[in-house]
């Protein structure tokens, strides 16, 4: 199919029988949707009330005065949330042909106590999201399955090699995870995935055990100190850094030629002078420090790292003459989450790529993130 415009940041918020999908020996225990104490919906991993209800990670098509950080049930969310056929029209509404699909309360499965039990509900959110909700065209809804990687290297293969076959384009890592990603640890995932040609992608920073000394990253609540909440969404925009950052020095990418790693819900507009420092301490350290380096560090960008925007004005009027994040930013609506720009796509893109050439437009809207999860036009 032509793919016009790709947005590289969706979410979904898992449909009632997701877990269904469950081994018959969990049955009794099975993730649900319950009523909370505030009134709205939410899931519940332990049969007790849902500590978080639906909200902000909901709220598409509310105006921003009536954004509700949870208490909405999930009569008051859209279909396009849960149900894949619903979120194509909603697609359809704001002009997008495509969008990779990031997960939402089923990261849970990966911090369980209960290991065996926690790997069954990320496999059986995997199964619901390739064989449900992305079954409604999985050229248009593209499933990033989550890949448990703090259970073994074996487990973690084993799920990467299913999905694959299942016909993931792209997987979902946790943001935290007991191996930093330029770990040797990962280097049989980073081949699987080369070989494959299938993307790996983090979010901000989203799922896995965060350390005690960040837990205060992202706060959201208020009483914890008012404004920490906002501030915490702010932060996060500068959270691939230091992965990324990492990744490249330590020769993940040298190794790993064809490998790509999609950073989402970061904008672009740092990009730029992260580039400028990386070329200068490459130049003025590498000679001493020796990193496992035979190229530029800035060669893998758009090759190997993308990072996705949102309405970043500063990003896109820097990609206009910027040639090193005019290949390596994608566009993203961040449906259904606080931050999207649905139903409004359209405007949003008319306006950030005013006066910008057109095979620039493309490659910023599409094309860059047709290069990243390996899609074809045909």
């Amino acid at each position: 199919m032509e793919y016009r415009v790709i947005s590289t940041d969706d979410h979904i918020i898992e449909a009632p029988d997701t877990f269904d999908r469950m081994p018959a020996k969990y049955r009794d225990r099975q993730p649900k949707i319950m009523r909370g104490p505030d009134g709205g919906d939410g899931w519940s991993f332990d049969g007790s009330p849902p500590r978080n209800t639906f909200g902000l990670n909901a709220v598409a098509g509310r105006p921003y005065q009536d954004y509700k950080a949870n208490g909405l049930t999930l009569e008051e969310i859209l279909p396009g949330n849960y149900d894949g056929e619903a979120h194509l029209k909603d697609m359809d509404l704001d002009g997008v042909d495509a969008a990779t699909i990031y997960p939402m309360a089923s990261l849970e499965g990966l911090s369980m106590p209960d290991r065996e039990f926690g790997v069954a509900v990320v496999q059986a959110y995997n199964d619901w999201l390739m064989d449900d909700f992305c079954a409604a065209d999985p050229k248009r809804l593209i499933a990033l399955p989550i890949i448990p990687v703090d259970d073994g290297q074996e487990l973690m293969l084993q799920e990467t090699e299913r999905v694959i076959k299942k016909g993931a384009r792209g997987i979902f890592l946790p943001f935290f995870a007991e191996h930093e990603y330029y770990d040797r640890y990962y280097d049989d995932l980073w081949k699987l995935l080369s070989d494959a040609r299938v993307a790996a992608a983090i979010h901000r920073t989203m799922g896995g055990k965060a350390p005690a000394g960040q837990s205060r990253m992202g706060a959201v609540s208020p009483s914890d100190a008012p404004g920490l909440n906002i501030a915490g969404i702010v932060e996060r925009f500068f959270s691939g850094i230091a992965p990324l950052t990492r990744m490249i020095f330590t020769g993940v990418f040298e190794r790993h030629a064809n490998l790509t790693f999609v950073d989402a819900e970061v904008n672009g507009g740092w990009v730029p002078f992260w580039a400028q420092m990386m070329e200068q301490e490459f130049e003025r350290q590498r000679h001493w420090a020796n990193p496992p380096l035979t190229q530029n560090p800035t060669n893998f960008l758009g090759k190997n790292v993308f990072v996705t925007a949102l309405d970043d004005f500063v990003g896109f009027e820097l990609a206009k003459t910027d040639d090193v994040l005019a290949r390596c930013m994608t566009w993203s609506s961040d449906y259904p989450h606080s931050t999207t720009l649905w139903p409004k796509s359209k405007d949003y893109i008319k306006q950030l790529t005013a006066g910008m050439d057109e095979k620039r437009r493309h490659d910023l809207v599409a094309g860059n993130a047709m290069r990243a999860f390996a899609l074809s036009s045909n």
